[in-house]
């Protein structure tokens, strides 16, 4: 059994549901990842939608999305790529398991962004009347990281106190490049 996340009239539910042969016929722990990585694919393209202004925004929703992501980053997302599970019919990439700590660290800022995006959720958009943040975007990577400071780089660790008070759209566009982030390195150009 695993967790799955869907998105139902306008809220994202989490649920436990027993999984079955999908993604060109994938089995396994690879398809578990391949669901894992479905699931959050959705969610980011659902708040994406609201960040733009396609849909209403939707504090409930920002927070049910962030918590559907998180349920999948981490040691959660880390725990679905064992060792002994190379590219077994996956878009996974050999370089996951020969730069196993940059993936992993990848994983855990995915998580920590995804806390962010939940406790930024009721600060509302950068350019709306109810965005209630005072943080400046733009104002330095270093303040927004623990570590080195680079933004882009796998071993800093964003700052949540400081993602709390940023407007929801910012702390969602630093979760995206976290994600494509990831893609970039690890996952394999779909054909």
């Amino acid at each position: 059994m695993k967790t799955k996340t869907t998105f139902v009239a306008g809220l994202f539910t989490i649920g436990t549901v027993i999984t079955a042969l999908a993604h060109g016929g994938a089995t396994g722990i690879v398809k578990e990842r391949m669901d894992a990585m479905s699931v959050m694919g959705k969610t980011v393209k659902t708040l994406s939608s609201m960040m733009r202004g396609e849909i209403p925004f939707n504090e409930t929703a920002v927070i049910e999305g962030a918590l559907a992501i998180k349920a999948h980053a981490g040691e959660k997302l880390t725990g679905l790529f064992p060792k002994d599970n190379h590219n077994t019919g996956s878009e996974a990439r050999d370089e996951i398991w020969s730069n196993w700590d940059e993936f992993k660290a990848i994983s855990n800022q995915l998580s920590v962004m995804a806390d962010g995006l939940e406790a930024a959720a009721d600060n509302g958009l950068m350019h709306s009347t109810k965005s209630k943040s005072s943080t400046m975007m733009g104002t330095g990577a270093s303040m927004m990281t623990k570590g080195d400071g680079m933004m882009g780089n796998a071993s800093s660790m964003p700052d949540l106190a400081l993602l709390a008070t940023m407007p929801t759209d910012g702390v969602f566009n630093m979760l995206t490049k976290t994600c494509s982030s990831c893609h970039t390195k690890f996952r394999l150009e779909k054909k």
